[in-house]
């Protein structure tokens, strides 16, 4: 008779190997698993059963331990025999289980269906590629438990964390190993004094916890499953092992800039060296515009003589949005393109042509500026919280900032620019008074030291 043991991990590993030959032994918990121990010590999880109506036994191999565990051999032998108790073979339910999509494959399937819609599948891909794949980007969708979800779930910020670290480390090398180099060259040529040590810029001092990571990447693996459980799909039959988890709270950002820190903030920018991330940091601000369409913003897209508005074809929602331009806005684009040599408004020696980043010179300004706990994200907030001051409709904001919103889309959609316009201009006029500035004053000092930079250079 078989001898019965509850299959654990440390009931494994206890179990010598015979002198010869093989031991099998039946768990106590799974009808049908079964544990094999060679006298090599080799162990392997198997299952045992036949088909109803069958007086065919027959065994599936599930896996050597302790590759695989006792709860993955427990999960597929049950998943195992459900299907034998419908009435198939282990042969046929191995041929259906090896026809069987894994995950990445239907990550394929699913970025394809994404890219004929309006939703854009970068962010999707990247969350997926970082932390969705290592974990279950192999397994076939029926080997994916709930109890496997959640555990990831929770692991995520961790990781998420770990890698965010593990990046800025090498960041810092990197910095490090350059000065040091250029300290050698230095050495060798300089007389008179040692330079003053530089001055390092704190990175602003945000709460990142990864949880926000974490429900990015499971929302994306809830959106695969509905997608493949759909009638017209039929990629995946049951219920969706991502559904019923309940996500880590969402924290909303309120921060932007106060009345009392646009003064110093505005000082900070007119004394920023590289004027091409500065104005592009005003940019955000006087627009409300996303950072990536600011960065990707192209001479072909304003109009700068009629309407004095920017068409943004793609927008991160799918929808093409107009932006009107506010007279400061207008004149620092004015100056930059009596300069422009290239297609975009904000170019860069970088592959893609135009600034990708403007992470450095916004740290500088926060730093010349004392201010803390602001992302460059929040200038879009300080925009619509400004409008918001000055007695703007949640209407107009949503139209001024491309918000998406079921209830008001169509309210967006019927309303034009110009009381757009008359909005942002209000709020952009007040802030420049907040920082004791007179419009177009600020924008002034900001040409000038730009025609001076150009002429330096």
């Amino acid at each position: 008779m078989t001898e019965r043991l509850d299959f654990t991990i440390r009931s494994i590993e206890a179990i010598p190997a015979p002198a010869a030959g093989r031991v099998e032994l039946k768990d106590t918990k799974t009808p049908g698993l079964y544990l094999r121990v060679t006298s090599n010590g080799v162990k392997s999880f198997s299952f045992v059963g036949r088909a109803k109506g069958s007086n065919r036994v027959e065994r599936v191999t599930l896996g050597k331990f302790p590759t695989v565990k006792p709860e993955q051999a427990r999960s597929r032998a049950t998943q195992i025999g459900g299907q034998l108790a419908s009435g198939k073979s282990v042969a046929t339910v191995e041929r259906e289980r090896r026809g069987e999509l894994t995950l990445n494959g239907l990550r394929d399937m699913y970025v394809k269906h994404l890219q004929k819609t309006t939703k854009r599948p970068e962010a999707f891909e990247d969350v997926y590629r970082l932390y969705t794949e290592p974990v279950f980007g192999a397994r076939r969708l029926s080997e994916i438990r709930a109890t496997d979800v959640e555990n990831w779930l929770h692991a995520v910020p961790e990781k998420m964390l770990r890698r965010r670290a593990e990046k800025a480390a090498q960041r810092q090398a990197l910095v490090t190993d350059r000065r040091k180099a250029v300290a050698a060259r230095q050495a060798v040529r300089r007389h008179g004094p040692d330079p003053k040590p530089h001055k390092e810029t704190p990175p602003p001092a945000n709460e990142v916890t990864g949880e926000r990571t974490a429900n990015s990447a499971l929302e994306g693996l809830r959106s695969m499953f509905n997608w493949a459980i759909k009638p017209r799909n039929a990629f995946f039959v049951g219920v969706s092992p991502a559904s019923g988890h309940k996500l880590f709270p969402k924290k909303e950002r309120d921060r932007f800039l106060q009345p009392s820190e646009l003064k110093p903030f505005f000082a900070s920018l007119a004394a920023e060296p590289n004027t091409t991330a500065r104005d592009c940091i005003v940019m955000k601000l006087l627009t409300g515009a996303r950072k990536a369409n600011v960065h990707q913003m192209r001479w072909a897209e304003v109009d700068l003589d009629n309407k004095m508005e920017w068409r943004i074809p793609k927008t991160k929602n799918g929808d093409s949005q107009t932006v009107p331009l506010v007279p400061e806005a207008v004149a620092i684009l004015k100056v930059r393109k009596e300069s422009a040599t290239t297609e975009f408004v904000f170019p860069s020696r970088g592959k893609d042509g135009y600034i990708n980043t403007t992470a450095r010179a916004w740290r500088r300004v926060l730093g010349r500026a004392e201010l803390t706990n602001i992302v460059e994200h929040d200038l879009r907030r300080t925009l619509g919280s400004w409008q918001a001051r000055t007695g703007a409709s949640l209407v107009l904001i949503g139209k001024s900032l491309n918000h998406r919103d079921a209830a008001s889309t169509q309210i967006y959609a019927r309303l034009d620019t110009d009381p757009v316009r008359q909005s942002v201009t209000r709020a952009t006029t007040a802030m420049f008074e907040a920082a004791g500035l007179k419009p177009p004053a600020p924008v002034v000092q900001l040409q000038q030291k730009a025609k001076r930079g150009r002429r330096a250079a």
